[in-house]
Order: structure tokens, then C-alpha cells, then sequence
């Protein structure tokens, strides 16, 4: 027996048309009816849509719109006039029933006005009573009494009608259910009058024929989100999926993948945009992929853009501290008052810095940067020491944690420089160990000429770094991997060093020197081996190689100043 306690409604269950937009029989569960559609053989109510003049300098959202941009400014504008002039206005009645008295009485019978853009089933009661019955239990009836006066019924421009058969617009629509099931007597003379503006009334057409017949007609952006905001309107979810779905398969562009990230906070369906809104998120963060590339493009994106680029994984950046100064910058910039400046920053940017993977020294001025509250700053830092004080396996845990949450704070990105862990010593000689983590994806991307470089650690005062190569042996006879150890430029500087480099080696998966050496070094110079494991780089890379421990190469560096 089928479920009597099934939700018409609910996207997991009917009416979801979650078929391919090209599909246009649906699913299983989506029946064609375009049929039926304004055929009075297979309809028991008629809809009379009156359409009203635009407000000033107002037009269809798509008309005229040459981008997305221009949709979306005109849509901004439309939404903040409907706000002041009352958008919509719904009425349900029958034709010889007894009016309310505070109702606004026209030949065509009585008209709700509703104050909000959001369209509201009203119905009356039957004729022996004068109440109006809202959707809302707690709305009273004399809310829309006061608004009779705000749309005058002499600027009807035109009227349509048209024949629709109430059991397929209630099944898709929460809307026209309550509209249809809110005490109407069975009556071959009733109508359902909707009022709208005539730059919504090819975007209602398109929705009621989708209801229909489960397919839209219109393939522009600008036409498809009109259809969009009239489903939310109605509140028919399924429609708001199919515009979702045919906009994902459209080209786009940064302004409209911002338009889209701010579709959320503009329907009362957000759910139902949710894939298209991270779709637009995955646009963004490919797009400024390479942030410092884009940087003065990206400084002057909104909040929305900012938190999908920086959320990324595989944002390619030098290092954490690169993303945190941006964000500084980008919040000096866009909250110049110091105030609004720290409530955006812990509220908001915060979570888009992954301070476990900063360094020590700007995790310090972490601690005395006046942008931050000081009590958010000691708990970021205190946290990312602790992390960085934790175990490798407890350190994957935390990040394996993480793996479906939005903002990741111990998930390491693909960094220009890859992050190194110190331990330093003062005596008996000034001396630091410094220990290189490289991922097999990582090694096989250096092929055939590639290098990737460590972010900076020090020793004495003076900045050193690591650099792993693909390269050709000595006799340039096969590629190899190689190690280097280069002092950033500072000056004419010189340092006498010695260095040994080590890599954990299978079976007892224990540090084993690979290297050693002696060098002064001046600013800008390096040293180091070609082929610091003596074999071809096809064995080192092997799924049989010595050197991966799950997929893992671990490396050591020791530095003593002599």
C-alpha cells in the first residue's frame, strides 16, 4: 500500500526532477502532463492572471540585459522598489461569494493585497462567513486591509486566463496546495487570481508550464533566473533545481559566480540553489587558483568570493603566512574602521587562515597585531602550537576530521613552499635538524625538470631553505632525484656549515644518511647532491621504492655552524 504519510514536497521523495536538463520525460516519479496545460478538458479551475504596469524606469529582469550583471543590477533595483509598492497580490474567490467588507471590491471580484514580494495564499471563507483565512496562522487578516489603497485595480493592463488543473500545481507546489486546500468549495465557477507585474509574467508563464510538463523552453542565464525567483516565489523547489542545473551547465564567468553565491540570502529555497552555489564556489577557487597572480583582482572581490578562493585546498600560494598577510590586506581595505575591521575578521576571514601551518615567527606577530581581538589571536596561535607539537598519525586524524567541513583549519594546501619542521639547538655549537615531507604526487609532478622549495627556517640569525629536483645525473645519462641546501640573500654574509642529509628507508623505515658535506656559504648560493639516492628516477618513484612510507618521503636536513 503506497505511503498515505509521504511529503509531495520533500526533494528526497516526488516531484524532484532531479532527470538531466535534456531529459524531458523526467524521471521515474516526474509524469508529463503538457498535455494539459491550458486545456480546459483536463483542468477544474481557471486562473486569472492580471498583469500590472512595471514601476518606474522598471523592466523584465532579462529584457534588455546585454550580461548577468546587468540582470542582477536590475534585480537588485526591482527588489528594493517591491519593498516600498507592493510586488504581488493574490486572491483566491468565487464568483458569487459573499465579499468582506475591508476586502478591495472590483467587477472581477475581491482582491487580497499582500504587503511582502512574497507571494501568500489567501482564500476566503465560505459565503456565510467575512473572514480572511492567511497561510500564516499568526498573520491577521487586517494586515493586508491597510494596502488596499497601494495598488489601484484600474491599471490592470491586461488579464489572462488560463485553465489549470489544481491536483498537478498543488503536488508541485506548497504554494498552490495551501492556495487549493484552504476550505474552497468543489465549484465549476471558481478562480484563482494571481497579480503580478509585467516584467514577471513570461518567467510566471515559464514556471506554470514547467509544472506541467517538467522542461523549460528558455536556455538564457538572465531568463533562467527569472524562472528561478518566480519558483521561489511559489515555492516550487523542483523548478529552483532545474534552473540550478541548466545555469551549472551554462559558461561562467566571475560576476556571474558572485551572483550566484548570493542567490542563498535571496530566496527563501536556499537549499534548493545549494549545488549551483558551490559550483560557483569551485569556479572562483580554479579561477584565482594562483592568488598571487590575480592579487589586486582578487583584493577588490566581495566577502563571498574571498571565503570560496581561500577555502581551497589547492589554492597556490607560497605559504600560510602569504595567506595571512592577504587577508590583512584585504580587510584594511574593505573595513577601513578598526572596529568593524575585528568583528569581519573573527567572525568571517579568521577561519579562512590555517594558522597550524603558519611559522613561528608570524604566529609572534600574530600575537601583537592590533587587527585582531586579543583573546581570538592567543586562542589561534595557542592551537596552532599544539598542533604542530602533536604526533604525524595524531596530526592526520585532526586533518581526516575535517574532510567535510567548509573551513579547514589542519588540512595543508598545496603550497609554492612546502612547510618544514625545526628543532633548534644553541649548544654546544649553534645547530638546527630540519625534517621535509613530500607526497609521491609531489615528486611525480617535478618530472622532468620540476623543483619544489621549503619555506625558509634559520640558523645564526641567516635564513636557509631545501629544494628537491628532478634532474639528469652527473654524466646526464637518466633523470634523478635531488636535494640542495641554499641561504636566502642577504648582504655579502658568509657561513661555514656543515649538513647531512637523511630520508627514512625501508624496511626499518629509520633516518638513514644519504649525505654529507661542508660549505661557506654566500647569499644566493646552494649546495647539495644530484642524485642523492643513486638511482634512476624511475625506481625512486616505484611503487616498489625504498623511500615512500604510505606514500610519504621523509627527509632530513642537519646543519651545525662550525
Amino acid at each position: 500500500m503506497k505511503n498515505q504519510n509521504v511529503d509531495l514536497f520533500d526533494p528526497r521523495t516526488v516531484m524532484d526532477s532531479d532527470s538531466s536538463p535534456g531529459d524531458h520525460h523526467g524521471s521515474g516519479s516526474e509524469s508529463d502532463f503538457a498535455f494539459a496545460f491550458n486545456d480546459s478538458n483536463f483542468s477544474d479551475r481557471i486562473l486569472r492572471i492580471e498583469v500590472l504596469p512595471d514601476l518606474p524606469d522598471s523592466k523584465s529582469d532579462s529584457e534588455g540585459c546585454s550580461s548577468i550583471v546587468d540582470w542582477a543590477r536590475k534585480r537588485k533595483r526591482r527588489r528594493e522598489e517591491i519593498m516600498k509598492e507592493n510586488a504581488v497580490d493574490v486572491v483566491s474567490h468565487c464568483e458569487e461569494q459573499v465579499l468582506n467588507c475591508n476586502m478591495l471590491d472590483t467587477e472581477d471580484g475581491p482582491v487580497y493585497e499582500n504587503l511582502d514580494e512574497e507571494a501568500v495564499a489567501m482564500v476566503e471563507e465560505t459565503p456565510s462567513g467575512t473572514g480572511v483565512m492567511a497561510d500564516h496562522p499568526d498573520e491577521e487578516a487586517a494586515e493586508g486591509n491597510d494596502s488596499s489603497s497601494n495598488m489601484d485595480c484600474s491599471n490592470v493592463l491586461r488579464v489572462k486566463t488560463i485553465h489549470i488543473s489544481s491536483p498537478i500545481l498543488a503536488a508541485k507546489s506548497p504554494f498552490f496546495y495551501k492556495l487549493f486546500s484552504n476550505g474552497m468549495r468543489e465549484s465549476e465557477q471558481r478562480h484563482v487570481t494571481l497579480r503580478i507585474h509585467a516584467s514577471e509574467e513570461a518567467a510566471l508563464m515559464d514556471l506554470l508550464s514547467f509544472m506541467y510538463s517538467n522542461t523549460l523552453s528558455t536556455t538564457t542565464p538572465s531568463a533562467l533566473l527569472d524562472v528561478l525567483m518566480a519558483a521561489d516565489k511559489f515555492e516550487v523547489a523542483s523548478c529552483m533545481r532545474y534552473c540550478s542545473r541548466l545555469l551549472r551547465d551554462l559558461p561562467m564567468t566571475c560576476e556571474s559566480a558572485l551572483l550566484y553565491l548570493d542567490l542563498p540570502s535571496s530566496v527563501l529555497m536556499a537549499e534548493a540553489v545549494q549545488p549551483l552555489t558551490d559550483a560557483a564556489k569551485k569556479f572562483l577557487a580554479a579561477r584565482f587558483k594562483d592568488i598571487t597572480k590575480f592579487q589586486e583582482e582578487v583584493l577588490n572581490l566581495p566577502l563571498a568570493g574571498i571565503e570560496a578562493i581561500l577555502s581551497s585546498d589547492d589554492l597556490q600560494i607560497a605559504s600560510e603566512d602569504a595567506v595571512y598577510d592577504f587577508v590583512l590586506k584585504w580587510a584594511r581595505i574593505h573595513y577601513p574602521k578598526l572596529e568593524e575591521r575585528r568583528e569581519i575578521l573573527g567572525s568571517r576571514l579568521c577561519r579562512l587562515i590555517r594558522f597550524p601551518f603558519m611559522t613561528c615567527r608570524k604566529l609572534k606577530k600574530v600575537l601583537s597585531c592590533n587587527d585582531f581581538d586579543p583573546e581570538l589571536a592567543s586562542k589561534v596561535v595557542l592551537e596552532a602550537l599544539f598542533f604542530k607539537a602533536e604526533a604525524p598519525y595524531r596530526q592526520r586524524s585532526l586533518a581526516a576530521d575535517e574532510a567535510n567541513i567548509s573551513f579547514r583549519r589542519f588540512v595543508e594546501r598545496a603550497y609554492k613552499y612546502r612547510p618544514v619542521k625545526v628543532v633548534e639547538f644553541e649548544l654546544p655549537r649553534p645547530q638546527c635538524i630540519v625534517y621535509l615531507d613530500l607526497k609521491r604526487e609531489e615528486c611525480l609532478n617535478l618530472f622532468p625538470a620540476g623543483r619544489v622549495y621549503s619555506q625558509a627556517f634559520h640558523l645564526g640569525g641567516q635564513g636557509f631553505f631545501l629544494s628537491a629536483h628532478c634532474n639528469m645525473d652527473q654524466q646526464s645519462s637518466f633523470h634523478c632525484f635531488g636535494l640542495f641546501l641554499g641561504m636566502q640573500e642577504k648582504g655579502s654574509v658568509s657561513f661555514a656549515v656543515d649538513y647531512e642529509f637523511a630520508a627514512r628507508t625501508k624496511p626499518t623505515e629509520e633516518y638513514v644518511s644519504k649525505y654529507k658535506g661542508n660549505y661557506t656559504f654566500t647569499g644566493g648560493k646552494a649546495v647539495g647532491y644530484r642524485n642523492l639516492f643513486g638511482i634512476p628516477w624511475t625506481a625512486f618513484v616505484g611503487e616498489d621504492s625504498h623511500y615512500f612510507m604510505n606514500g610519504i618521503l621523509h627527509l632530513r636536513a642537519e646543519l651545525t655552524i662550525r
